[in-house]
């Protein structure tokens, strides 16, 4: 361990992490589901990202920011996936500090990006319904790049200054985590100095991100309320409607989640080890796991070209 002028501040060589509190004797059953649970996330976001690369059909706007949300969401599985599993399957629940923080990155980033692509799909859901004739030459395939090239650089300077600022402040014999995986709401709750600047920068972040992508879709959401009701007839709205069914889900399936962690981070310092554990893994999984199902139901076209594939399978077998 690195010392500190104080004999009792450090700056930990590892993290101890934990699977699901009071359930240590299940992790070999547990392990089950979540390797399931992985299956499923790596193979429908995989199989929607093959359909829209695969399909010329669906080289548009909607589903080439669908694309980029089935990247973020592998991003965010692949980021937990060495750790859960490890403490899962292995009993591992160490991991060193220069990994954590990296862990940590990555999650986040990749959290960050799904938000600015799920506001990034309010606007184009916008543009489809206000301005149909035009929607194609105002989403033009240089734009939608230039937008998925922004919103990475944007969560990747974001999260950078995070691991500098943790790595700068010392511990006090706490390298004890509530999670399988490394948070910042986690993580900045261990050292035992003032953590005011790491707690306005993630302030920062977290509005500046999360708060005010959804604020604009929430935003998105009433101009596209507004334009539908000034559609003539019924069947006209009801399909307008419809188009914006699998990014409402996917925005629900994001942002609860989120909240529920949030309150109880801030409000469940009592709480159940139990309650963290489950809010924390709904927050990181659950998104992945619903939108490729949600997507494949509800959208005709992907329907359609998962059909093509399994069909072009089997005729070569």
């Amino acid at each position: 361990m690195k010392h500190s002028n104080s004999s009792l501040e450090f700056l930990p060589t590892m993290f101890i992490l934990v699977g699901i509190p009071d359930l240590e004797a299940e992790h070999i059953w547990l392990s089950i589901p979540f390797c399931l649970m992985y299956i499923i996330i790596f193979l429908g976001n995989g199989t929607i990202l093959h359909v829209i690369r695969t399909d010329a059909a669906l080289h548009q706007p909607m589903y080439l920011f669908l694309a980029m949300l089935a990247l973020a969401e592998v991003g965010v599985s692949a980021s937990t996936l060495p750790t859960v599993l490890g403490i899962f399957l292995f009993g591992t629940n160490e991991i060193s500090f220069d990994a954590c923080l990296l862990q940590m990155f990555s999650i986040h980033s990749f959290s960050i990006m799904e938000s600015a692509v799920l506001l990034a799909m309010s606007v184009d859901r916008f543009v489809a319904i206000y301005s149909p004739l035009r929607y194609t030459a105002i989403l033009t395939l240089p734009r939608i790049l230039g937008t998925g090239v922004i919103i990475g650089l944007k969560s990747i300077m974001l999260m950078a200054p995070l691991p500098m600022l943790l790595r700068r402040l010392p511990f006090c014999g706490h390298n004890a985590l509530s999670h399988s995986y490394c948070l910042h709401p986690n993580l900045i709750h261990l050292p035992c100095e003032d953590i005011s600047i790491n707690n306005i920068y993630g302030l920062f972040i977290v509005t500046s991100t999360f708060g005010l992508d959804s604020l604009l879709i929430v935003i998105s959401y009433g101009c596209i309320l507004h334009t539908v009701l000034h559609i003539a007839t019924g069947q006209g709205r009801k399909k307008a409607l419809n188009t914006c069914g699998s990014h409402i889900c996917a925005v629900l399936t994001y942002y609860v989640p989120m909240i529920g962690l949030s309150l109880v981070h801030r409000f469940g310092h009592h709480g159940s080890p139990l309650l963290h554990a489950m809010m924390a893994s709904a927050y990181l999984f659950f998104s992945p796991l619903v939108n490729p199902i949600v997507y494949s139901i509800k959208t005709k076209e992907i329907r359609h070209g998962i059909a093509r594939i399994l069909s072009e399978k089997r005729t070569r077998v």
